[in-house]
């Protein structure tokens, strides 16, 4: 499986009005519930106005595109990185998942992951 690195720092927060995301950047994840609004984007796109900020996130994001009935793929990403203590941010959209992780993990990630035999590009 090949792992493709995104090349910019990210940043997770939460923010109060949709409005307040440029929805013209070529990079965000937008969750929303009944308790929360959150933004995932590069850091130079976060809007000045947020609820909670968390900056220092690397990612990467499985390359192609993922049907339904795969199963396991995250967890078995996920669990590689949590035996090396390896914290992780996830992120899933229709075609595909990403995995971030702080800045200070991320050489670490990769290197974890190719030993693993995962291809990273």
């Amino acid at each position: 499986m090949e792992l493709k690195i995104i090349p910019y720092r990210l940043t997770v927060c939460k923010v109060t009005d949709i409005s307040a995301v440029d929805i013209n950047a070529d990079f965000y994840f937008i969750g929303k519930t009944d308790e929360e609004l959150s933004l995932v984007c590069r850091t130079e796109d976060t809007p000045s106005l947020t609820i909670e900020r968390d900056d220092g996130w690397r990612g990467f994001r499985i390359q192609g595109i993922l049907d339904f009935s795969l199963i396991g793929v995250l967890s078995k990403l996920s669990g590689i990185l949590a035996e090396h203590k390896i914290g992780i941010f996830a992120v899933s959209t229709y075609n595909t998942d990403y995995i971030l992780v702080k800045e200070e993990n991320f050489e670490r990630a990769l290197s974890t992951l190719n030993s693993e035999g995962y291809s990273v590009v």
